[in-house]
């Protein structure tokens, strides 16, 4: 079983929003869960090696375009 954990500081809620319509579970094989208001965690486990590099790009695909994004008015 692999573990990890990324912290995100979510003043505006945007992040939380986004990720409240996401899936969280991908495939059988990995899954997260999200904690906090402004300062989220995601919590990370998988089943393999595989699997937790699948949820860690998902998840830092989606911070990039939010990051991205706020300058868009």
């Amino acid at each position: 079983m692999y573990r990890a954990t990324i912290a995100v500081h979510d003043v505006s809620g945007i992040i939380r929003k986004c990720f409240a319509a996401e899936d969280k579970d991908i495939k059988g094989r990995a899954h997260y869960t999200l904690r906090g208001n402004e300062n989220l965690v995601f919590e990370i486990s998988a089943a393999d090696s595989s699997g937790l590099r699948t949820v860690l790009n998902s998840i830092t695909k989606m911070l990039t375009v939010i990051e991205k994004t706020k300058g868009i008015r």
